[in-house]
C-alpha cells in the first residue's frame, strides 16, 4: 500500500518545526548562559574590587606620609585627600564605608599616615586631631545664640570686625558654596519667603579649635556648618519617617531652645508647641516677638506683641519662617520626640521652674501666682 502524500508532507513539516524549535532552544540556552556568565562576572568583579578597596594600599609599607586635613573639610574632601596621598585605594568606597559605619567627628590637622593602615586605623587617627598645644585659638559658640551674637563672639577672637563677619554669613556666594557642600542641610527652604537670615540657626553651638594665626572668615564659619550637618544627619531617617523637612526641624528646635531654662523639660515644651499646631492655635512664644523686634529684653510688653512681622507668633499661626537662634542637641531631640501630653500652656517662673497647664484658666492662675504677684 503506498503512503498518503498529504501525510508524508505533514510529517516533513512537523519534523522541520521540531528541528527549528531545537535550534531556537539551543540559541536561547546559549544566550542565557552567556548573560549569566557576564552578569556573574560583573558581580564577582565588583565584589573583588570593593573587597580590594577595603584593604590597606600596602600592608607591608610602614613609611609615614604627611597628610593635611584643612579646617572644615567634608567627608568627601577628606576621602579625596586620602586617595591623592595614596593612603586609600578609592575615595568613594572610603566615603560610603564612613556613612555605613556612621562615623563622624573628624578633626582638621597634620597627620602622619601609612599605606599599611586599615580603614579603622585611619578613622581613629582622624578623630584624634591635633593636640591642644597646637591650637592657636578657640571659639566657643553657646546654645541659643543668634547670628549677630555669633559674629560678635568671633570678632572678639579674631582680627575681623563684626560687620565683616556678619556680611560674610549673609553673602549669597558664600551661602551657595556651603549649600554645594551640605545640600541635605542647607535646602531651598533657607531662602523661602520672609526668612530673615538664611543661615540663622545653622551654625552649631560648640567649641571650635583653629590652628592658623589668621584663618579666613570662611575657614572660621565652615566647621560650624559642618558640625551642624553631622548632628542633623543622625536624625534624617526619623525626619523622613515623620515627613518632616530639615528646615522645619531646625526651626522647631530653635523655639524650644529659646524657651528652655536650665531646669526645664524640653520634651514637654515641644509637646505644647505641637499640640497648639495640631489645634491651629498660635504658638504665642515671646522669643519670636523679640526676634521680630531685633532686640533683647528681660520682659515682653503688651505693645511688643503687636509688632508686624511673620516671625511674631502672637500674630501668625504655625512656626515662624525660619529659626530664631542656634539650638543645642537636647532641643533637637525634643523637637523630634515630644512627650505625649495634653498641655497647651507653659510658664517659666523667676526661679527657672516651668509650669505646664492644660487650660487658659489654669495658665492665668499660675501666672498670677508666680509672675503678677511677685
Amino acid at each position: 500500500m503506498s503512503e498518503d502524500p498529504k501525510k508524508d508532507s505533514f510529517r516533513k513539516k512537523l519534523l522541520e518545526k521540531h528541528n527549528e524549535a531545537k535550534v531556537v532552544r539551543r540559541i536561547v540556552l546559549s544566550v542565557f548562559i552567556i548573560l549569566l556568565i557576564v552578569f556573574s562576572g560583573l558581580i564577582g568583579g565588583g565584589y573583588l574590587y570593593i573587597k580590594s578597596a577595603l584593604e590597606p594600599v600596602d600592608s607591608t609599607d610602614q613609611k609615614a606620609i604627611d597628610v593635611t586635613i584643612p579646617i572644615g573639610s567634608s567627608v568627601s574632601s577628606i576621602s579625596k585627600i586620602l586617595e591623592e596621598n595614596d593612603i586609600i585605594k578609592d575615595d568613594r568606597v572610603f566615603k560610603y564605608y564612613i556613612k555605613f559605619k556612621n562615623e563622624s567627628g573628624f578633626q582638621a590637622g597634620d597627620y602622619q599616615l601609612k599605606k599599611s593602615m586599615t580603614f579603622q586605623d585611619i578613622i581613629a587617627s582622624l578623630k584624634k586631631g591635633k593636640v591642644m598645644d597646637d591650637v592657636v585659638f578657640q571659639v566657643t559658640i553657646p546654645e541659643g545664640r543668634q547670628l549677630k551674637e555669633i559674629a560678635s563672639i568671633i570678632s572678639n577672637k579674631t582680627q575681623y570686625s563684626e560687620d565683616d563677619i556678619f556680611d560674610k554669613i549673609n553673602d549669597r556666594k558664600f551661602i551657595d558654596s556651603m549649600r554645594a557642600k551640605y545640600p541635605d542641610l542647607l535646602t531651598d527652604d533657607i531662602f523661602k519667603e520672609n526668612v530673615k537670615y538664611p543661615l540663622e540657626g545653622y551654625l552649631f553651638p560648640a567649641t571650635y579649635p583653629y590652628y592658623q594665626e589668621e584663618p579666613t572668615i570662611e575657614e572660621i564659619l565652615e566647621p560650624m556648618i559642618n558640625k551642624m550637618s553631622e548632628v542633623v544627619a543622625k536624625y534624617i531617617p526619623q525626619l523622613q519617617e515623620k515627613n518632616m523637612n530639615v528646615h522645619y526641624f531646625v526651626t522647631m528646635a530653635s523655639l524650644i531652645e529659646e524657651e528652655a531654662t536650665e531646669k526645664s523639660d524640653r520634651e514637654k515644651i515641644s509637646s505644647v508647641f505641637y499640640n497648639r499646631i495640631d489645634k491651629d492655635m498660635m504658638l504665642q512664644t515671646d522669643p519670636t516677638v523679640l526676634y521680630a523686634l531685633g532686640e533683647h529684653k528681660d520682659r515682653v510688653l503688651y505693645k511688643d506683641l503687636e509688632v508686624d512681622s511673620p516671625y511674631n507668633t502672637y500674630q501668625n499661626t504655625g512656626l515662624p519662617p525660619g529659626p530664631i537662634a542656634n539650638a543645642g542637641e537636647m532641643s533637637f531631640v525634643a523637637a523630634l520626640t515630644p512627650e505625649q501630653t495634653d498641655f497647651l500652656y507653659f510658664l517659666a517662673t523667676k526661679e527657672g521652674e516651668v509650669i505646664f497647664t492644660k487650660t487658659l484658666d489654669e495658665h492665668n492662675k499660675a501666672k498670677n501666682e508666680h509672675i503678677t504677684n511677685n
